[in-house]
């Protein structure tokens, strides 16, 4: 039997096992399965490699994607340059970092760029943040994070208004604001400033359309949810499992 699986915290809302299911089912791969395996901290990561021997890569979901990299033997040097993991690849007996974060969010947020999309505001600054920061960094789109709290060149969620997202016409929203089973929340917007000339793109897949987005939509803009980023992702990662 070939394992794999996804480590995160309160995670039993993700559509990963379904999608990898279905993956194995189209393939015609009856040795493989896809588990999820909720963490209550990162700590409990080497116990879980030693009650499933035979796992050969996992998915990584928040809150573990900067954590898990202490307990790397080995970390890939993009995701190094990120400074986030959302894939490991266990190889004789090996633990090995990579993020295919940022291809999923690359590819699929490509197609959706007009010309006037020259700036972007991330919403957050965990894990996931990181791998839309370099992905926006590889389009050459210049970017700032969005905090609760102040620091660094950081902008807090006080300091957004009217002016400022006339500036930024793509918003990211990195946190988990709005996912099951707390639909209603979102982040803390002047959502009235915006309008057909932004791009709100948020990675929660599950509800399909978030309150962010639907207040977005509210105003004329164009909206994306995360699914399409976790297949890109998730194919990438089956890649690394497999070579």
């Amino acid at each position: 039997m070939r394992r794999f699986g996804l480590i995160g915290k309160n995670i039993s809302y993700s559509f990963s096992p379904g999608y990898f299911r279905e993956k194995f089912d189209r393939l015609g791969l009856r040795d493989c399965r896809y588990e999820i395996f909720d963490l209550a901290e990162i700590a409990e990561l080497p116990a879980l490699l030693n009650r499933f021997p035979d796992l050969e890569g996992l998915n990584v979901t928040i809150p573990y994607k900067e954590s898990v990299i202490p307990y790397l033997d080995h970390l890939d040097e993009q995701a190094g340059e990120i400074g986030a993991v959302n894939t490991l690849c266990i190889r004789a007996g090996r633990l090995e970092g990579f993020n295919t974060d940022v291809i999923g969010f690359r590819e699929t947020l490509l197609p959706l760029l007009t010309q006037t999309d020259r700036a972007a505001l991330i919403l957050g600054t965990g894990g996931a943040s990181k791998a839309v920061a370099y992905g926006l960094g590889q389009l050459d789109i210049h970017y700032r994070f969005v905090s609760r709290k102040p620091g660094n060149s950081h902008l807090t969620y006080s300091d957004l208004n009217a002016k400022v997202l006339k500036e930024f016409q793509i918003l990211v929203n990195c946190t988990p604001l709005g996912t099951y089973p707390e639909v209603d929340k979102a982040p803390p917007l002047p959502y009235e400033a915006l309008g057909s000339s932004h791009l709100l793109y948020d990675l929660i897949y599950n509800p399909s359309r978030t309150t962010f987005l639907k207040r977005g939509l509210k105003q004329g803009a164009r909206i994306k949810n995360g699914l399409d980023m976790l297949g890109f992702q998730a194919e990438a990662s089956w890649n690394i499992w497999n070579s």
